[in-house]
């Protein structure tokens, strides 16, 4: 069956609004939405980000099927500037479903990184990259076989996590965190306003204060 290509019922967030979710760190995201759109913890990136970098874009999905990689070439080739591809492989420790040439040509188009749960090769490439972020389950030489199934741009469950085109994820080095299209207006606030406040504890625990004061912890009996 050769690669499906949805497209998409929504339309992508407004730049404006994810500039905004990009002040917000993957742990402030995480709480804000309680723990319930989690990826898991076991996606790494590739390298460590530099100080308060981290990976946010407009999602478009790309599902693998076995060794086939026919859906990255498609995802690549619809995604825009500032899009994030989530490859979803099974988790398989091989074949790498993306390396070097694949991550090159997104990466020219202005597509702000990857994210694998599976396998990617030609690491000493990617990792050099500053602006081009990979996270990924595994690390494999061995390369895909065929490149004529799968699917793009459909709802898919991405490492046990709903994930749908045009939502949201950010990424940092604590791990990743989705942010379903439909709440990313409403959560906003309440996570803007938990960065402010982190903000202002480590201003308070800065100046002498302890702990117990700052986040007033009840007494011990």
């Amino acid at each position: 069956m050769p690669t499906k290509v949805h497209r998409p019922t929504t339309f992508p967030l407004p730049r404006e609004l994810v500039e905004q979710w990009a002040q917000v760190p993957a742990s402030i995201a995480a709480d804000v939405l309680e723990g319930l759109t989690l990826v898991d913890p076991a996606i790494r990136p590739l390298r460590p980000l530099p100080p308060g970098g981290r990976l946010v874009g407009s999602i478009v999905t790309a599902l693998c099927e076995g060794t086939d990689y026919g859906a990255v070439h498609h995802a690549i080739a619809v995604a825009g500037p500032g899009d994030v591809i989530l490859i979803e492989a099974g988790g398989r420790p091989n074949p790498a479903v993306i390396g070097e040439l694949l991550s090159g040509a997104a990466r020219r188009k202005g597509i702000a990184g990857v994210v694998v749960n599976g396998a990617v090769r030609d690491t000493g490439r990617l990792a050099r990259w500053q602006d081009f972020v990979v996270f990924t389950r595994h690390i494999t030489p061995r390369g895909p076989s065929s490149m004529d199934r799968g699917t793009v741009n459909d709802v898919i469950a991405f490492a046990g996590t709903r994930v749908a085109p045009h939502d949201l994820v950010i990424g940092d080095d604590d791990g990743l965190v989705v942010i379903p299209r439909a709440a990313a207006e409403a959560r906003l606030g309440a996570a803007l306003a938990r960065v402010a406040a982190e903000e202002a504890w480590e201003r308070e625990l800065a100046s002498g204060r302890t702990t117990l004061d700052v986040f007033q912890v009840p007494p011990a009996g």
